[in-house]
C-alpha cells in the first residue's frame, strides 16, 4: 500500500503546486517548505541558511578548499559542528525523509527524495515536467522584471537541481526508471492528481481526516 509520494519536478512545471493540492486531496502532510524550517531548528542556524543549501550543491571553490583542508596532514580537522553546508543539509533531508516516510501519509518535494526512498516499501515516485513555452510563459508572469533571462534562469535551475542528485545520488534526475508516473502539467492540476489517485491505487479508499500542511 502506498503511504508516501515524492514528487520532483523541473523549474516552471508548478510541481510542488500540484503537490500541495495531491496532499490536501489525500489529507496528507505536505513536506516542502517546512522542511526548511525544521532542519534549521534541528541545526540551530538561520533559515536562509537552510534555504541557501537546498537542492544547490556548495560552491567548487568551497569543496576544493574543504577537501584541501581535510586532506592536509598539517591541518587539524574542520570541527563539522560548527559548518552548515550542503553537506550537512542533505544529511538533515534524509534523516528528517526517512522518518516521514515511517510514518507515512506524506507528499514530499524533491530534495532526492525518489532517490532517498526508491527501496522503501509503500513510496510512489512522481516526476513532473512541462514544454519550455510553457515554462518560459509562467516565470515571465511571476518575474516580469527578468523576462528577458527567463530561459536561462529556467536551465539553469534544472541544471543546478540535476547536479545535485547527481553528486548526492549518483543517477540521472531525469531518469524515467526512478518514477512510477510522470507528468505533464498541460493536463491541469485537477487530471494530474486524479491520475496520481488511481496510479498509486489510492482511488478506492477512503481518504483520511485532513492533517495541516
Amino acid at each position: 500500500m502506498v503511504r508516501i509520494i515524492t514528487v520532483e519536478r523541473v523549474y516552471g512545471s508548478l510541481g510542488a503546486t500540484y503537490a500541495h493540492m495531491l496532499a490536501n486531496r489525500l489529507g496528507w502532510k505536505l513536506i516542502d517548505d517546512c522542511l526548511i524550517e525544521e532542519i534549521a531548528t534541528k541545526a540551530g542556524v538561520e533559515k536562509s541558511l537552510v534555504q541557501q543549501c537546498d537542492e544547490r550543491l556548495d560552491p567548487w571553490f568551497y569543496r576544493f578548499g574543504k577537501a584541501f583542508w581535510h586532506g592536509s596532514m598539517e591541518r587539524l580537522p574542520v570541527p563539522e559542528s560548527d559548518t552548515f553546508d550542503s553537506e550537512r543539509m542533505v544529511e538533515h533531508v534524509r534523516e528528517t525523509v526517512e522518518a516521514r516516510a515511517q510514518e507515512g501519509q506524506c507528499v514530499v518535494v524533491g530534495r532526492g527524495a525518489a532517490c532517498l526512498l526508491r527501496e522503501t516499501p509503500g513510496a510512489f515516485h512522481v516526476f513532473v515536467h512541462a514544454s519550455l513555452p510553457r515554462r518560459v510563459k509562467w516565470f515571465t508572469e511571476q518575474f516580469p522584471e527578468h523576462a528577458s533571462v527567463a530561459e536561462a534562469e529556467i536551465m539553469a535551475t534544472d541544471k543546478r537541481r540535476a547536479a545535485y542528485i547527481r553528486r548526492y545520488y549518483d543517477v540521472d534526475w531525469t531518469d524515467y526508471r526512478l518514477y512510477h508516473l510522470m507528468l505533464n502539467n498541460c493536463m491541469g492540476f485537477e487530471a494530474m492528481v486524479e491520475a496520481t489517485i488511481v496510479a498509486a491505487g489510492l482511488s478506492g479508499q477512503e481518504m483520511p481526516a485532513k492533517q495541516g500542511q
